[in-house]
């Protein structure tokens, strides 16, 4: 009977042993688990920090993109006109000439003509930037284009026409400009 007890502690140290031995080898496979766990780790800590610097280099060129569009922005304000100014130079230039040549006695006749030159001038460098006159005498009187600042009576102009113009109006492409200071027929004189 010893011995049966002696293999039945046998037995129990064996099943001890295998026990001690799977925890063993369960903490040999933590460690590796743990060990891999890591590794993953640090790789996704170097894939933030590659995306972090990429994030801020982006940023910074948002930054850099916003301050030239600003700027861009800041020029075609400050230089929008810069053609059209280029365009009535000339038409100061001439302006001038006509205002000389006054002042050196030349005739009447030739102030005019210099200073209707000038003019056709100006209207052919207005009219490159689509900037065209109202028609008005003898239309029907509009409130978009036209401005009504008198009233006639007229027996050759139908009432609501146009009669006279004051000023003249003038059309930016489609949109007004400025409006045509106008008077309007009444009707006729017996019609009143």
């Amino acid at each position: 009977m010893a011995e049966e007890q002696q293999n039945a502690n046998i037995f129990q140290n064996l099943d001890a042993l295998t026990a001690d031995n799977g925890s063993a080898t369960k903490d040999i496979g933590d460690i590796g688990l743990v060990s891999e766990l890591q590794l993953a780790l640090a790789a996704k800590a170097e894939e933030v920090t590659a995306l972090n610097d990429k994030y801020l280099r982006l940023a910074a060129e948002f930054d850099n993109y916003k301050r030239l569009a600003q700027k861009d922005q800041r020029d075609q304000i400050r230089f929008g006109n810069e053609h059209l100014l280029k365009e009535l130079l000339p038409v100061v230039d001439n302006l001038e000439r006509a205002i000389k040549s006054s002042r050196e006695g030349a005739g009447s006749d030739v102030l005019i003509q210099g200073v209707d030159l000038t003019l056709k001038q100006l209207t052919g460098a207005l009219a490159r930037f689509y900037v065209v006159p109202v028609e008005t005498v003898g239309q029907p009187f509009d409130p978009a284009t036209h401005q009504s600042v008198a009233s006639v009576a007229s027996e050759t102009v139908p009432k609501q026409h146009v009669v006279d113009e004051f000023q003249r109006g003038y059309l930016l492409h489609d949109r007004i400009l400025r409006a045509a200071m106008v008077s309007i027929s009444s009707g006729r004189v017996d019609d009143i």
